[in-house]
């Protein structure tokens, strides 16, 4: 690569975050230099892709809009990115292979969207003689004569008894796929053997570089990026300005971009891979940002607090992605934007999860659990994520930490250069962070023992039920709804009837239930039912408005 060329992509680096003054000028004359020019360098390259992916999010102007989307659109034909395909494998680029071991939804996922791309990376397959012992779980019994007696290897193996047109990926997990068990056990039986596979660029699979909503308005920036960091006491109180439903077919589509949105990056996250296309929102802050919000299916949601995921937007492009786990009027917030877009407008953006998940959920009280702030994270760490929540006004309960941040700050007062060591980070980072609304309350996630409360319904099935715990299921369930006056379960839904199997040892285990109103009883019957309904956030603010069940969990939660 020729100096002037290297000086050129250094100098379009230096200002792919200014705006104003002229810069889309420069930008766009830059744009096209190098549009016509050919790297030495993979890095250069990748950082080319980089600077391209930022200003599709955040572009200047129409005109470079048009050039971003144009060079985009063309960057897996680039000479130089042939040239350096195995160098860039596993950076989502167009062009490019995706290496990772998947989990067990993915894969699936992966089998009927690209079947013919993917396959097993039998050279880093560490545990392929794990899957050669299940074989037999695979098969059909008359072909177990050869696999007792044969001894060939476990690649040569599955060369021998998939389809000639059939790569050896798409047959082993549809072979998991078919396995006579319950979807958790299809989980845990193919997620032991860790099988790394690769997906095998064509047009059309997933890929950093053609990932947009192309339905989202564009909002140009005309405008210095906001680095500022708002009152957030002021943006839980700002909702966005318009929440809206999606229709299945378009929330399925939002959810294959979510979960491409993840491969590219070599992650994977259940709350994409579970979502239900039935429960997918489009949050819309009208500045160019929005948040498709996304529920789990019924099977995967949890007991007690709902998960939600969503993927964060700027001008249709994922630059980020949120977790939310909401009860008790609360929610633990996860936070996380993508290696690209890390440091334009971070704190405004927050602000804005805070302002919806308050709209969504009804909480007054958020949290950030230790591994987001850093715990036995060292990306957390390097991010200076305990720093960053603490500057909005997060603080701890636990006294030895209050203790050590002031010390921290004391340090950095003296020394603006000074850094917090990682023990120190360690140590900061092992207890959650709170953001009142209101006066501080114990009776929030992060603070209540959800463990514990699962722990008084072990011991119910344990002492009333022992070892036959199918037992207990059907009988749990029959004596439940006796108790809060339910006389037929006929008209419940799937979802619904699911719930209520998984609440009704719960609902036993409630201290003083039998003395509750009917009205009570009556409101929980409700609350059970949208647990397994159509939206999950209907669930938490039920409730949340249940003060008798709220007081009843507690006390479990408090029990020894």
């Amino acid at each position: 690569m020729t100096k002037t060329t290297g000086t050129y992509l250094k100098h379009l680096a230096r200002i792919q975050g200014l705006y104003g003054d002229g810069h889309s000028r420069c930008k766009t004359d830059l744009l096209q230099l190098l549009d016509r020019r050919r790297f030495k360098k993979a890095g250069e390259v990748l950082r080319l892709h980089e600077i391209l992916c930022f200003l599709r999010a955040y572009p200047d102007d129409r005109e470079l809009l048009a050039h971003v989307e144009d060079q985009l659109s063309r960057f897996a034909d680039r000479s130089d990115l042939r040239r350096f395909r195995k160098a860039l494998a596993d950076t989502g680029v167009a062009g490019t292979a995706i290496n990772y071991q998947f989990f067990w939804f993915t894969a699936t996922w992966l089998a009927r969207r690209w079947p013919q791309q993917i396959s097993i990376n039998w050279t880093d397959f560490d545990r392929s003689d794990k899957l050669a012992d299940m074989l037999h779980l695979l098969l059909l019994y008359s072909e177990t004569p050869a696999t007792d007696e044969l001894d060939f290897s476990p690649r040569e193996w599955i060369d021998q008894l998939k389809h000639p047109d059939e790569t050896d990926a798409a047959f082993v997990i549809r072979r998991f796929d078919a396995l006579r068990a319950t979807s958790f056990g299809r989980e845990k039986f193919y997620e032991d053997l860790d099988i790394p596979m690769q997906i095998k660029y064509k047009p059309g699979t997933a890929s950093r570089t053609h990932a947009k909503y192309n339905n989202s308005p564009v909002i140009f920036q005309n405008r210095p990026l906001d680095y500022s960091r708002p009152d957030m006491f002021q943006a839980m109180n700002q909702p966005a300005k318009v929440i809206h439903s999606v229709p299945p077919h378009e929330g399925q589509n939002l959810i294959n971009m979510a979960r491409e949105a993840m491969i590219t990056r070599s992650r994977d996250l259940d709350s994409f891979m579970h979502a239900d296309k039935n429960d997918v929102r489009l949050v819309d802050f009208g500045d160019g940002y929005q948040f498709v919000c996304f529920g789990a299916i019924p099977e995967r949601r949890l007991i007690l607090e709902s998960v939600y995921g969503y993927l964060t937007l700027k001008n249709g492009v994922p630059i980020g992605y949120v977790l939310t786990s909401s009860l008790f009027n609360s929610a633990a917030v996860g936070y996380n934007v993508f290696e690209t877009y890390r440091g334009a407008e971070s704190a405004a953006v927050y602000g804005r999860i805070l302002g919806m998940t308050r709209a969504l959920f009804g909480v007054d009280v958020v949290c950030v659990d230790p591994y987001q702030l850093g715990h036995d994270n060292t990306e957390g760490q390097e991010s200076g994520a305990w720093w960053f929540y603490q500057k909005l006004g997060f603080q701890s309960h636990d006294p030895n930490i209050l203790k050590l941040m002031r010390r921290e700050l004391a340090r950095i007062k003296r020394n603006r250069k000074y850094r917090s060591s990682n023990d120190t980070l360690q140590d900061l980072t092992a207890e959650h962070l709170f953001l009142y609304l209101d006066k501080p309350r114990e009776d929030v996630i992060g603070r209540i023992s959800l463990g514990n409360i699962g722990l008084q319904i072990v011991r119910y099935l344990a002492k009333h039920f022992g070892s036959d715990r199918e037992t207990a299921a059907r009988v749990c369930a029959d004596e439940a709804a006796k108790c809060l006056g339910v006389r037929s379960r006929r008209s419940f839904t799937v979802g619904e009837k699911q719930a209520w199997e998984r609440w009704s040892p719960l609902i036993l285990a409630l201290p003083g239930i039998k003395r509750w109103s009917l009205t009570n009883k009556k409101a929980l019957v409700h609350i059970v039912k949208a647990k397994g309904g159509r939206r999950e956030s209907d669930f938490v603010k039920l409730f949340d408005k249940h003060h008798l069940l709220r007081r009843a969990l507690l006390k479990l939660s408090e029990r020894d």
